[in-house]
């Protein structure tokens, strides 16, 4: 099973990589599965339904998000409406959306996402330790495929929710700081790991956003309208080839494609 796994999808520049990238990669690699984080979607901040419709029509399968979903406020009246949006599962009982979901190829094979949040350097949620082994139980009892999204600031945190679940799921994939990462690699027990998979949207920029406005941030340490980037686009993410039968990762390679501009 080929399992491609997008980067943060930063503002209009990263949906048109989508848009544009994305079929050529499905077609060239008999991928069985997108999924994407979303989080960034809409401006650099948030997104909208407009926005998630946008996608799913790109052929994305199954949006993550992070700790920015709810940066548009519309987000809480419409996530409730697809079952393959995501927020991370350890946010508080009675928030609205869903942590994870299982999902049916086209060989009828059943794949489990599951979306969690860090708590180093960001809000203190529920633990992702507890809360992962928790939604695991009930993911295997349809399928050994599970994909991990650990979207946090912490490599630290990130690395150790790898060894912690390694052998219990397929990947483990870290996202939110936008910085590929070059330690891919399959785990002992059979779990694919990055610490973060980088981003889908400008690089001439800092980390999606125009540069000089991060810079006079940094300089002043007053706050600033930050807007998205425009040029050297890219999408990135990792390609995943993981056994249906038994869940467990046979490779894990970057991906990093620039848009013709």
């Amino acid at each position: 099973m080929k399992i491609l796994f997008i980067g943060d999808i930063i503002g209009k520049p990263g949906r048109t990589a989508i848009k544009e990238l994305l079929p050529s990669l499905v077609a060239g690699h008999s991928i069985d599965l997108v999924i994407a984080n979303c989080e960034n979607a809409a401006a650099g901040f948030g997104i909208t339904r407009d926005i998630v419709e946008e996608l799913f029509e790109a052929h994305v399968d199954i949006l993550t998000s992070g700790n920015h979903v709810w940066d548009k406020k519309e987000a809480m009246e419409f996530i409730d409406d697809y079952e393959t949006l995501l927020r991370p599962a350890n946010y508080p009982e009675g928030v609205p959306g869903a942590g994870s979901v299982l999902f049916p190829t086209p060989a009828g094979d059943y794949v489990g996402v599951l979306n969690l949040a860090g708590r180093i350097f960001m809000q203190p949620i529920d633990c992702p330790f507890v809360v992962a082994k928790k939604e695991i139980a009930r993911l295997k009892a349809r399928t050994n495929v599970i994909i991990v999204d650990i979207h946090a600031e912490a490599t630290s945190e990130k690395k150790a929710l790898g060894w912690y679940l390694d052998g219990e799921v397929s990947a483990v994939l870290g996202t939110h700081t936008h910085v590929q990462t070059a330690d891919n690699e399959v785990l002992p027990d059979g779990t694919a790991y990055i610490s973060d998979v980088g981003m889908t949207g400008p690089f001439d920029s800092v980390i999606g956003i125009k540069k000089e406005a991060i810079i006079e941030r940094f300089l002043t340490q007053i706050p600033n309208r930050f807007e998205v980037a425009k040029n050297d686009v890219r999408l990135q993410g990792v390609l995943m080839d993981i056994d249906a039968q038994s869940g467990r990762a046979q490779a894990i390679e970057r991906v990093s494609v620039r848009l013709d501009q």
